[in-house]
Parts: C-alpha cells; sequence; structure tokens
C-alpha cells in the first residue's frame, strides 16, 4: 500500500473546466508552492487545453523544513487522490521533485486502479552538473504510462545524459528546444517565449492523454 494515515491532508487548487475527461494532479517542486507563478502558468496553460488541473503541495513546506528524501514524501501523493476524489481518469505528477515523488508512487497506485498516468515536467534525471548520479533506477520498470517534457538544456538531464539511462518502454519524452528547468527558452537565440513553451506542452499532453489506456 502506499497510503499512509500520518500523510497531511493537502489542499487542492483548482483549473480547467470541472467535465474534463481527464485530471492532472500535479505537485510542485521544492523550490516553489502550488500557488507559484510559475505553477499557475504550467496550471492555465493546460486548462487551456480543455484538461482539468488540480495542483497541491507536499506538507513540508508549511511546517517551514527543508524538503526530506523524496520517498519519504509517497504517501502524501495518495492523501490528495482521496482528497480530490475524482470520478474520471486521473494522471499524477508535477514540475520537479513533484514529479519525482510521483513516479516513485505510480505503479502501487496505478495497480490498485486509481490513477491512468503520470506526467513529469522538467524530471530532475540527476543533480546539475553530476550526471553519473542518476535518480531513474525504479524508471527502468516502470509500468505506469509516462510522459516526460524536458528542456534541452535542463541542467537535471539533457538530450546527451538521458540517452545513456535506462528508462522503460512505458515512458515517452518530448523535448522543448533551449528549454531551461522550467522549459522556459532564451528568446534572443529561439524566437520563443516561456508561454510559447508551456503552450506546446500543453499541446503535447493533451495529445498524450487522449491515448491512455
Amino acid at each position: 500500500m502506499v497510503r499512509a494515515v500520518s500523510a497531511p491532508i493537502p489542499d487542492l487548487l483548482l483549473d480547467g473546466p470541472s467535465g474534463a475527461s481527464v485530471t492532472l494532479l500535479l505537485a510542485p517542486g521544492a523550490g516553489a508552492g502550488a500557488a507559484s507563478p510559475g505553477m499557475a502558468a504550467i496550471s492555465g496553460a493546460l486548462a487551456a487545453e480543455g484538461l482539468r488541473v488540480a495542483r497541491w503541495e507536499f506538507g513540508f513546506r508549511a511546517s517551514g523544513r527543508p524538503p526530506p528524501r523524496a520517498e519519504t514524501l509517497v504517501p502524501e501523493v495518495a492523501a490528495a487522490l482521496d482528497v480530490l476524489g475524482a470520478a474520471g481518469p486521473v494522471v499524477i505528477g508535477g514540475k520537479s521533485m513533484g514529479g519525482r515523488v510521483a513516479s516513485l508512487a505510480a505503479d502501487p497506485l496505478r495497480a490498485q486502479g486509481r490513477i491512468a498516468g503520470l506526467l513529469c515536467l522538467g524530471y530532475p534525471f540527476h543533480p546539475p552538473g553530476r550526471p553519473e548520479r542518476p535518480r531513474t533506477a525504479h524508471l527502468a520498470a516502470l509500468q505506469t504510462p509516462t510522459l516526460i517534457v524536458q528542456g534541452t538544456r535542463d541542467p537535471f538531464g539533457m538530450p546527451d545524459e538521458v540517452a545513456d539511462y535506462a528508462l522503460s518502454a512505458a515512458i515517452a519524452l518530448h523535448w522543448l528546444d533551449d528549454g531551461d528547468h522550467d522549459l522556459k527558452p532564451r528568446k534572443r537565440l529561439t524566437g520563443l517565449s516561456h508561454a510559447d513553451h508551456l503552450a506546446a506542452m500543453a499541446a503535447r499532453v493533451a495529445a498524450w492523454t487522449r491515448c491512455l489506456p
């Protein structure tokens, strides 16, 4: 079981149509909250594609503590699912650490019939500058349908680094040209804005959800 009685009960911030066919339950990274401008922009882009988005954050932020080990946060994903109570398909995931924690929880929750997929935005494949220390061991055997959207200059995992990792066939990777860890490109080089990349991300996510079992 993934659920733990001691998991805190999170609040949810909801965006998008209540009648959407898929709901995305997303947690932020270690350095920002669910209500941060970055998470709001992500949620807004996804909602514009007709997806329902529920943002939530880990309990350590309310206590002012630093982020604990990702494994210790896994029970909070199930607690957030309980609060959501969505009747239709649910995709769990999030930005950076939020996606990593969800990836650790995904297979047990899918086996229980509670989720349909996993979405990771800016997955932290390794600590910045340390590709030899991957955070990918569990991704090799992952069975949950997964989409990872990554910027090509993300210091937590660039294309040439990620190519060397053993990843499950259930994982689809979508690269955004010149995107950083927040998926933001350099406009002077690409002619694209952050909003452009978020819109492209959301369109890819929407198309992927339509193919979920």
